[in-house]
């Protein structure tokens, strides 16, 4: 049975469940992977930087990708890390931090939307004290409230319905425009490159896609909560570590750059 504390200000986070031996397995593998996202995100930005030859405008908009990712992972990875290693019984957080790290979550995506989905959730008062998830999140925050959260349920679907779809929609126009040059292009130096670059972005996004779509879904089943819990880390995790390799390596610009870099025995300032 649930116990129920109206409009306390000291929430406490479900997290993980990991046992006292795989508590430091656990923390150790995220710690790692936050490492070397971070390393890696931040190196690809030194890169274009300091080499004048990647101050072109697709390189300029690649500084998109590490930026939102060290955002994301920089959001909720300290706090998770901190949390292994406490029981679950003392995974204290604050209401206004919780709502701070809800609002930036939601943030960097997608601004606008997220001040109406938060200044919906807040108005809410409060009966529980217990984060189900690994970190704060707009269904994390209204969850809380034992008021009705039928508004803020149809408000946040339907924005993660539009969301999706737009961007689904984005993605099948692009990738057609992708296929209709190269149909009529007889470069096959183009279409190999075209096919190379397409495919591991679409691999990426498709991890991204499946889920966020499964966050989603598995926000309404209680019962699959730990299942939702590993997809959302994975869910920041993943990407971020996949994304300035995969476009950092099939850059010929940076690959070459690195390159000498090595070679020369010089590093990077």
């Amino acid at each position: 049975m649930e116990n129920y504390t109206y409009n306390s200000f000291t929430l406490q986070v479900e997290g993980l469940k990991v046992t006292q031996q795989s508590m430091y397995p656990v923390f150790l593998f995220f710690l790692v992977s936050y490492l070397f996202i971070m390393s890696a995100n931040v190196g690809m930005l030194v890169i274009i930087c300091i080499e004048r030859s990647l101050h072109q405008p697709m390189y300029l908009l690649f500084c998109n990708l590490p930026v939102n990712d060290i955002l994301g992972i920089s959001i909720m990875m300290p706090r998770m890390l901190a949390d292994i290693l406490v029981p679950p019984s003392e995974r204290f957080i604050s209401y206004y931090e919780c709502v701070v790290q809800a609002f930036t979550a939601h943030m960097f995506a997608t601004a606008a939307h997220t001040v109406l989905m938060i200044g919906l959730t807040i108005r809410l008062s409060r009966c529980r004290t217990l984060i189900r998830n690994p970190y704060c999140d707009n269904a994390s925050l209204f969850k809380l409230s034992c008021e009705s959260v039928l508004i803020n349920n149809l408000y946040g679907f339907t924005f993660s319905v539009v969301l999706l779809s737009s961007s689904i929609g984005s993605m099948v126009l692009t990738y057609a425009s992708i296929a209709a040059v190269c149909l009529t292009s007889k470069s096959k130096a183009l279409n190999s490159k075209a096919l190379k670059t397409c495919s591991t972005h679409l691999f990426v996004y498709l991890i991204m896609l499946l889920s966020g779509i499964l966050i989603i879904i598995l926000h309404r089943f209680p019962q699959y909560a730990d299942s939702r819990n590993v997809i959302i880390i994975l869910y920041n995790i993943i990407p971020g570590s996949l994304n300035p390799l995969i476009y950092g390596m099939q850059s010929k610009e940076i690959r070459s750059f690195l390159s000498n870099q090595f070679h020369t025995g010089k590093v990077i300032p």
